[in-house]
């Protein structure tokens, strides 16, 4: 992990890092990559995924094991002192704002999710290069084709750069059962 614990008690919040694709491999040291993210605290991980039904598409799963991504790494956010309880609570109520038909892979996707979810418990933004590529995305959005233009996740991407990646995403993760 990038830090360690700075003894100050809490329980852990650190953010699950997957690719999306093995060109990470390449994009990662350029400082780009195409990433799924989780967040893990009080043993489990919580992460967001498209679905087509206008209901949470927040859902856990044990930690670093997201089916159908490939585990990069994780980087410690710091600490949160929400009880187990409390912090089920908070996420319940967070979930109510990620619906999985909201998703979109360049407005509002999994990194936004753990984003929000790191800044209301450690007051901290997850790393830049997480989700960097939606950000450059939605700067250039007139410029990407009409399918993967933002709006919402019932527009499935047709382009064929970005129609395998959706193919793979929305076969995997996007299917777990909701949490909420």
């Amino acid at each position: 992990m990038e830090a360690q614990n700075g003894g100050g008690g809490g329980a852990p919040v650190v953010l699950n890092v997957y690719d999306l694709t093995p060109m990470n491999n390449y994009l990662y040291w350029f400082g780009l990559g195409i990433f799924h993210s989780g967040i893990e605290v009080h043993g489990m991980e919580y992460g967001f995924g498209a679905h087509e039904f206008p209901t949470s598409g927040v859902f856990e799963v044990e930690p670093k094991s997201c089916p159908g991504f490939i585990y990069r790494r994780s980087v410690w956010m710091g600490t949160t002192n929400m009880s187990r309880t409390e912090f089920r609570s908070f996420i319940e109520n967070l979930a109510g704002k990620y619906n999985g038909n909201a998703y979109h892979l360049i407005s509002k996707n999994c990194n936004h999710f753990t984003d929000d979810v790191c800044k209301n418990l450690t007051r901290k933004s997850i790393p830049g290069w997480v989700n960097r590529l939606a950000r450059v995305g939605s700067f250039f959005n007139c410029l990407l084709p009409e399918s993967i233009q933002v709006s919402t996740v019932r527009h499935v991407p047709t382009h064929p750069a970005f129609s395998v990646m959706w193919k793979s995403w929305t076969s995997t993760c996007c299917h777990q059962t909701s949490i909420l």
